[in-house]
């Protein structure tokens, strides 16, 4: 029985527009929603930590309805996608909930806050046919389209090494506090967790080789924000080695004094080197021996898949949203029936879990951790 309610709603979803509900009302939350009405979904219902909030995000955000519980939304008739963008902890109940109700889920990341629960989310969706996907949203800058079918066709020769890091500034004074610095909520790392495993994402997918050992030291600034034991770690510095035997170096931190979000990947082959700036993503560096150069995202030039993903010509500057709007475009498309090449699923929610683990393990044991899979 309920395969054909499944089957049903997908059928459906795919002659109307899709009815999102988000869960979830802070700063995630709208934009997920802003990518949700860009992408022609109705603004069905929203939930939020209490129903005067999900009221008021209600009306703030153009929603349809509020619901009063997660719960409620979960298991209403006229939602179709459940987007979750509420703390960590929460993550793997919610999902799995909205799975088993039979709806296509977007769970922000971490996917869960232990390689356990992820690993069954992640069957539970292979299983259930419906799509499941999380937002390691850095994918889809097309300029990262761009470097990784650079990669795909040889642009680089052998990869020889890496020079990636992701910086924040956010948690730099002992005044500044959050949710995420207690592991009841945020988890066991929250440096790494949540914004290590984006760095990671997107270096093995556009290098197209996965991470296979790592060596990792993590710092814990601050014992207490906000009156409360901190939990886990603001730095994390780690060593790592790819399938193809190239060796690199990541920094994690959210206490570098002057960095907003600087997410970058740097590539170096034995033909040429790429860097991609999140903070600068129209743009990319390729280096030569005899001459390096700026590419400018330019739909006209770019590579098929970099070009999908530019609805505005160049000179008209894309960022982050437009990289989200992009993300939730693909996942839409999906629940529709169609195959989206890149798209993150659960399974690259799994992959982030594992490594979080293992620079965990890493960190505390003060070996080099196996990471290939």
């Amino acid at each position: 029985m309920t395969m054909d309610v499944r089957s049903t709603r997908t059928d459906a979803s795919a002659t109307r527009a899709l009815r999102a509900g988000i869960i979830g009302g802070g700063f995630m939350g709208r934009v997920h929603s802003h990518a949700a009405r860009v992408n022609a979904a109705r603004l069905a219902e929203i939930a939020a930590s209490t129903p005067d909030r999900a009221a008021a995000s209600r009306d703030a955000l153009g929603f349809e309805a509020a619901a009063d519980t997660a719960e409620q939304l979960i298991a209403s008739p006229d939602v179709d996608i459940v987007h979750i963008c509420t703390p960590n902890a929460t993550h793997a109940r919610l999902a799995a909930a909205a799975l088993a109700a039979g709806k296509h889920v977007i769970c922000e990341k971490p996917l869960a806050i232990d390689v356990a629960d992820a690993e069954q989310l992640t069957a539970q969706a292979a299983a259930s046919g419906l799509v499941a996907a999380v937002p390691f949203v850095y994918r889809y800058h097309p300029m990262v389209r761009e470097a990784r079918a650079r990669v795909a066709r040889g642009d680089l020769g052998m990869l020889l090494s890496i020079d990636a890091g992701y910086l924040q500034d956010w948690m730099l004074l002992p005044t500044d506090d959050d949710w995420r610095a207690t592991s009841a909520a945020g988890g066991a790392s929250r440096a790494f967790a949540d914004i290590g495993s984006h760095l990671c994402d997107l270096l093995e997918f556009i290098a197209g080789e996965r991470i296979v050992r790592l060596s990792a030291r993590t710092r814990r600034v601050f014992d207490e924000r906000g009156g409360r034991t901190v939990e886990n770690e603001d730095i994390v510095a780690i060593l790592v080695e790819t399938a193809s035997g190239a060796i690199g170096t990541l920094l994690i931190s959210q206490m570098a004094a002057g960095r907003r979000n600087a997410l970058t990947v740097e590539l170096h082959g034995s033909r040429e080197s790429l860097r991609f700036d999140q903070e600068n993503p129209e743009r990319l560096w390729v280096g030569g021996r005899a001459e390096s150069r700026i590419l400018v995202r330019d739909p006209a030039t770019a590579t098929p898949d970099a070009a999908r993903l530019q609805p505005v010509p160049a000179g008209h500057a894309m960022g982050y949203q437009d990289a989200f709007d992009n993300f939730v475009a693909d996942a839409y498309a999906a629940a529709r029936g169609e195959e989206p090449d890149g798209m993150p699923v659960f399974a690259d929610g799994l992959r982030a879990a594992r490594l979080t683990e293992a620079v965990l393990q890493s960190a505390a044991s003060g070996r080099w951790i196996e990471t290939g899979e």
